[in-house]
């Protein structure tokens, strides 16, 4: 692998962009520092006037848009050379002085709760400016059920850095203590299995590789599972002992009383899922058959339906395929994503020695929508890089069309755009495509995109459900306990006509998702709003891209499920969920046709 020196700098961000000199970042620290430490003034005065309260609204706007600069810039820096001992402390030094400033901003919401409408409206009315920030201030004053004294919100501010770190613990045992020994791979040679190879090995054609892999990971979990279910159940513990402590009914209302939403979303789509399994069955079905087994194990489910058609691409003929993605989202969509991709620096394209894995969009309302990539050429590759362009696009309106304070969108709506161009991608080359074995493989993504992003998603959500449950039931969550939930979820959601190995009970351990509290279900619900935009998008054209836009541009100004409305997607609806399992449906069906006709 190459050193990042060796890269060409045309291939690299160009961090300069945000700060051009170590000198320029540290004078926005230290500005920081002193903004912190004149909130202290504000404290005694906020709620005074309608005055006062907007230059306490405005200074703390002004802190956290300097901070997300700072931490931008730091985050992106330290990610793309993990070794870099500079970038490190840099990287401390920011997460040091996010903590001071929520220390220094505790008041804020406890403050805004104690003024009536009536003395709110009357402030609106006497400083019209402060309406820029009446978004912010309702999003507080909706916490007033659940806001404590004065005394014990400035305890949690204090100590906020101290929760919340089960998942710190889980990922270094996970990914530095942890070793699973040794499988035989398809050559036959014994290889060290990783969390990070363990995927591969399962979509291995070769069915005792598969076997072996399955085996020899779970035989670890097991040697392990008391630990995790101890940091688990400590994770658990703390989400739901803080939410009796603010007033919720249970940990899941708290999660999605904060998103905006309620728990019925999330119900919503366990049920429907649910009541969509025969049609996954059908699938594992179609699987089973394909591979030549009698019966259908654990092992096998990641075992491709067909073998993918490799092709390789160089990353100037991935931006054309995702530039011409954003040609369906019209003229400014477009012009803007080929000048971020070619121009303007917005992608770290290639892997290099200390770069941390995977990809994803990241920046602020003062930098690019930065893109981290691995790139290799693979035609995955190439899908993810449509995937987090939507992400950086979504961004881009967002920032570009509301103030810095109203333009973060939230995670319940973050994976809708990016799951948009994913979709418009794959569908858009199963339309194209000539040959039949190339379509099949794209068919099977497909297909297995949507079972892993809607139907594993509600399963790990119905698991966090049983789990949160049952410990505010107050029944400990055991490490039989837990893989006892796990397990039956399986074997309801794999059917029965699907091997659930007495191992999956452990799988559990192996998703650091369930350390975010109530996480999982929104990459289902995303790729089902995705699912009813992007049929939309196909039968109306033009006239529905100006809604879609339009949502994109929402940002923070309403909450998720009404900016979703912007673009004629009701997430309360009871049938939302069914573009998605009609899309899959589809998609087997015409997988099953492709197939048959070239026998």
């Amino acid at each position: 692998m190459k050193s990042r020196s060796e890269i060409d700098q045309k291939y690299k961000w160009d961090l300069s962009r945000i700060y051009p000199t170590e000198d320029a970042f540290g004078e926005d620290y230290s500005a920081v520092e002193a903004m912190i430490a004149s909130l202290a003034s504000m404290e005694a005065t906020m709620c005074e006037s309608a005055q006062s309260l907007y230059a306490t609204m405005e200074a703390v706007s002004a802190i956290e848009r300097k901070l997300d600069k700072l931490w931008t810039f730091a985050a992106l820096g330290f990610y793309v050379d993990t070794s870099d001992a500079t970038a490190q402390a840099r990287n401390a030094r920011v997460r040091n002085l996010a903590m001071s400033a929520s220390e220094a901003t505790w008041f804020i919401t406890p403050y805004l709760i104690k003024l009536d409408e009536a003395t709110l409206e009357g402030y609106y009315a006497a400083c019209p400016s402060l309406k820029r920030y009446r978004r912010v201030i309702e999003k507080s004053t909706r916490n007033k059920p659940h806001t404590l004294s004065d005394e014990c919100e400035k305890l949690f501010s204090a100590v906020e850095d101290c929760l919340y770190l089960h998942s710190d613990v889980r990922n270094i045992f996970a990914n530095s203590d942890m070793r699973f020994g040794r499988t035989p791979n398809e050559e036959g040679k014994r290889v060290e299995l990783t969390d990070a190879n363990y995927v591969s090995l399962l979509m291995s054609t070769e069915r005792r590789v598969r076997r072996g892999a399955f085996k020899t990971l779970y035989k670890t979990y097991d040697a392990f599972k008391n630990t995790y279910a101890t940091m688990y159940y400590n994770h658990v513990k703390e989400n739901t002992t803080l939410a009796r402590i603010r007033g919720y009914k249970d940990s899941r209302t708290a999660s999605t009383f904060r998103d905006e939403l309620t728990p019925a979303i999330y119900d919503n789509l366990i049920k429907n899922v649910k009541e969509s399994l025969p049609i996954l069955f059908e699938y594992y079905d179609l699987k089973r058959e394909m591979l030549g087994l009698p019966r259908l194990h654990m092992y096998d489910i990641y075992t491709p339906l067909v073998c993918e058609v490799e092709r390789k691409y160089t990353y100037s003929e991935a931006v054309d395929e995702v530039v011409a993605i954003g040609g369906v989202f019209g003229e400014e969509y477009e012009r803007v994503l080929r000048q971020g991709l070619t121009e303007r620096g917005w992608v770290d394209v290639y892997p290099s020695r200390g770069k941390r894995t995977g990809a994803f969009s990241a920046g602020c309302p003062d930098t690019e929508p930065y893109i981290m990539l691995n790139f290799m050429g693979t035609f995955e590759d190439v899908s993810t890089l449509a995937h987090e362009a939507g992400h950086s696009m979504h961004s881009y309106f967002s920032r570009t069309y509301n103030e810095a304070h109203v333009s973060q969108y939230t995670l319940f709506v973050a994976e809708v755009a990016s799951t948009v161009n994913e979709l418009i991608f794959l569908r858009k080359k199963i339309r194209e495509c000539t040959k039949r074995e190339e379509k099949l493989s794209l068919l099977n993504q497909l297909m297995e995109l949507y079972k892993a992003t809607l139907f594993r998603q509600a399963m790990l959500a119905e698991f966090e459900r049983y789990a949160h449950a049952a410990c505010e039931r107050g029944e400990p969550l055991t490490a039989e306990v837990i893989s006892g939930i796990y397990y039956k979820l399986v074997k309801e959601y794999f059917g029965p006509r699907v091997v659930c190995d007495a191992e999956i009970a452990y799988e559990w351990m192996r998703i650091p998702h369930f350390y975010t509290c109530f996480y999982v279900y929104k990459y289902a619900t995303s790729i089902s709003a995705a699912s009813a935009i992007v049929e939309r998008i196909e039968r109306e054209g033009d006239a529905y891209i100006g809604k879609y836009i339009d949502f994109l541009k929402c940002g923070d100004r309403m909450s998720p499920t009404d900016s979703l409305l912007v673009a004629g997607i009701d997430m309360t609806s009871p049938d939302v969920i069914r573009p998605a399992v009609e899309a899959f449906a589809e998609a087997l069906r015409e997988f099953k046709t492709t197939y048959e006709e070239g026998k």
